[in-house]
């Protein structure tokens, strides 16, 4: 049994906000605080804060705006933090609204109703709580008969999910299976962080995977193979956890936030993502040059052209790499589906690409397609 992609989905929040509105709404945090602490700082007691620039997160990131589920909160520089106001328990979570919407394109581009999936997988960076699992609450608003869980593999969840995905239809414990990545990570970003405020978008995407013998000729996209690997670093972290309140000294601070070390991970994550992507293919006796398309994790514009470059042995074009992160930013998870949803149709019979995630853990995941 081969398992092929037949839909992807996604949802992209309505609000958006630039480069421009992000540095103005920081720089305007940074002069209240430099004021508030004016004596401190004079007498050496506290560093004086930075102001960001346009120039500045454009050069480090390829970044210029991001999509967002509250523009406002974020924007309020005595604030800088989105406004998501708690839900009742009867009503549905702002992940499940995320999901139902990307999950409904996703069935409808595969030709697909509620009634064809029996299980969902919600695979994504955070979780908005412990349980029941979010992925229970979206198969339950979708109406699907089967069965759910939510994993987590950081920025690498949603190529994860794909091969959990491949793994249930290939051994026959579904039919079909439904991937979602409803990321909020403007949830857990430090706006008042200048080196990483500008990182990340919201958004959420959909996959749909199936079983080849239910999957008319020449429809989607047959997963040829998965590769994963995981190698622990600290050098992307967050500590926010169920135990945080044992230890009060801990509450609010930074760490309980996305921190990262990014040039160390620059350094360490492209060599081994390069290099898991050309052993991937040489397992399946393909090669660089089979590639019409990589579609690469949406985090940082330098990471993926030093990436493409070492896989391709040359500049990439963005045809063979598209990016997404200009609109979107690091979405986490979404990021590759985002860049594979956007720029897949144009692919014809046989043609190659592989989608690829990377980030925290480390962890790196790998999927090589072919259009049937």
């Amino acid at each position: 049994m081969t398992a092929i992609i037949t839909g992807t989905g996604l949802y992209t929040p309505p609000a958006s906000i630039t480069n421009e509105e992000l540095v103005a709404s920081f720089n305007r945090y940074v002069e209240l605080f430099n004021e508030r602490h004016a004596t401190e700082i004079a007498n050496g007691e506290v560093e004086a804060l930075q102001p960001s620039s346009v120039e500045f997160i454009e050069k480090a990131s390829g970044i210029r705006s991001r999509h967002v589920m509250d523009k406002d909160g974020i924007l309020d520089p005595e604030r800088l933090c989105p406004r998501l106001p708690d839900r009742s328990n009867d009503e549905f979570s702002i992940q499940c609204e995320m999901s139902v919407a990307a999950a409904r394109e996703a069935l409808s581009q595969a030709g697909r109703t509620t009634g064809d999936v029996d299980a969902v997988i919600v695979a994504c960076s955070n979780l908005q709580r412990a349980y029941p699992a979010i992925a229970i609450e979206v198969q339950e608003a979708l109406g699907i008969d089967g069965f759910a869980y939510d994993m987590n593999v950081a920025c690498s969840s949603a190529t994860f999910g794909i091969q959990a995905a491949a793994n249930a239809v290939e051994n026959g414990t579904a039919n079909a299976v439904l991937v979602v990545s409803p990321e909020i990570c403007s949830g857990h970003l430090n706006f008042r962080d200048r080196d990483s405020h500008f990182i990340f978008g919201d958004a959420c995407t959909a996959v749909l995977v199936e079983r080849d013998d239910q999957v008319a000729a020449g429809q989607g996209f047959e997963i040829l193979g998965t590769r994963l690997k995981t190698k622990f670093s600290n050098n992307i972290r967050n500590n926010f956890g169920f135990l945080n309140r044992g230890d009060e000294s801990g509450i609010g601070k930074p760490d309980k936030l996305f921190v990262q070390q990014g040039r160390k991970v620059f350094k360490e994550v492209s060599p081994m993502v390069a290099e898991l992507i050309v052993g991937h293919l040489e397992s399946l006796s393909l090669s660089a040059d089979d590639l019409r398309r990589m579609w690469l994790h949406q985090a940082n514009l330098n990471m993926n052209q030093l990436i493409s470059k070492r896989v391709l042995g040359r500049e990439a074009t963005t045809d063979e790499a598209p990016v997404i992160l200009d609109e979107y930013a690091n979405t986490s998870s979404a990021g590759s589906i985002i860049a594979y949803h956007l720029n897949k149709d144009d692919f014809v019979a046989d043609d190659l690409g592989v989608i690829c995630s990377f980030g925290a853990g480390y962890s790196i995941g790998s999927v090589v397609v072919r259009k049937r």
